[in-house]
């Protein structure tokens, strides 16, 4: 696994491991965020992909921070297709999260 990213991450942003990124009692949520707020796999998925992309976000300039954003928004729009499936929400994580690992491993030199 992931040790120095992971350990990095959790230094420099500690966020709650047991709430998603985003308010789960709120009465907007779509499906596949109810998905994720009630499933705890999916939830530390959701914790670790925001976590990754904000310390992330935070090292590069507006060009390649941008770029990440547009790449965030796509990837949340491959989310939300799946809709309540546990499957493939996992796996659409798992695909940022491997993104986004890949953007930390090109670092020349890691944090």
């Amino acid at each position: 696994m992931r040790p120095a990213l992971l350990l990095a991450v959790l230094l420099a942003l500690p966020l709650p491991a047991s709430a998603a990124s985003y308010d789960c009692s709120l009465p907007t949520l779509t499906p596949n965020e109810r998905a994720i707020c009630q499933t705890r796999d999916l939830n530390d998925m959701d914790v670790e992909m925001a976590t990754m992309f904000r310390l992330l976000s935070g090292l590069f300039g507006m060009g390649m921070r941008g770029a990440m954003q547009d790449d965030q928004r796509a990837w949340l729009q491959t989310r939300m297709a799946c809709g309540p499936d546990a499957a493939c929400i996992r796996h659409a994580y798992r695909q940022r999260i491997d993104a986004l690992q890949a953007i930390y491993d090109g670092i020349d030199r890691p944090i």
